[in-house]
């Protein structure tokens, strides 16, 4: 069957996107695990050389990190300059956004590090259980799913539930199933004093971290 070329490259070009894609999730991941993105937000508009100073980086390591950045419009470049958009930090830069991205980005990392071990599935046909998945799946999910649970959890969904609130507000005890790290428990618990939370997860890694998450923030009704 001949080749059709206009079809050809509209293919290679999705491919190429998609690349482009895969190269920047260990970008963003340092841009975050650095505090590249807040610092920048925080000097509203920095050259290279203030961005490292103020995050006690290489100068020449930043300038790359920039460019990278700004060529896949993560960040925005003008006269030498960078900065981010208010769009682009609602993205990036701030942890409570409900369009808060970077927790996607380390699990997609953390899926490419599982590869083997989804690889030798295909070969027996047994799955790959979440307590063996490779990397920290778990604590990426968590932070992926956060915003969703601050900002909607008690804002809209049990809102949406006929007497829910009202049940948590008077006191009553729940059950949270899969509860992960313990975000969604740990953001009810503070919303609803009176009742008492009780997260389940068959990860023991899991409730470990949910455990120290919710004695970190002096929860006592968890």
């Amino acid at each position: 069957m001949p080749l059709d070329e206009t079809t050809l490259n509209t293919f290679i070009g999705r491919v190429l996107g998609d690349l482009g894609g895969a190269v920047s999730i260990p970008l963003v991941r340092i841009g975050d695990a650095l505090g590249l993105y807040t610092a920048l937000d925080r000097l509203s508009r920095a050259t290279p050389e203030e961005l490292a100073a103020e995050t006690e980086c290489h100068p020449r390591y930043i300038r790359e990190w920039l460019s990278a950045q700004a060529a896949s419009g993560y960040v925005t470049q003008e006269d030498g300059t960078f900065s981010l958009t208010p769009e682009q930090a609602f993205v990036f830069a701030s942890p409570d956004s409900p369009a808060n991205l970077i927790g996607a980005f380390d699990t997609a990392a953390a899926m490419v590090e599982n590869q083997a071990k989804v690889q030798a599935a295909f070969k027996t046909g047994r799955g790959v259980a979440w307590g063996d998945q490779a990397g920290c799946l778990f604590c990426s999910v968590a932070q992926m799913f956060r915003p969703g649970y601050v900002n909607a959890l008690v804002q809209d969904w049990l809102p949406a539930l006929d007497g829910v609130t009202d049940l948590l507000t008077e006191g009553a005890t729940v059950a949270d199933i899969g509860c992960g790290h313990g975000v969604s428990t740990i953001v009810m618990a503070q919303a609803f004093p009176k009742s008492t939370f009780v997260g389940f997860d068959f990860h023991s890694g899991s409730i470990a971290a949910a455990t120290a998450h919710a004695a970190a923030h002096g929860m006592t009704n968890v």
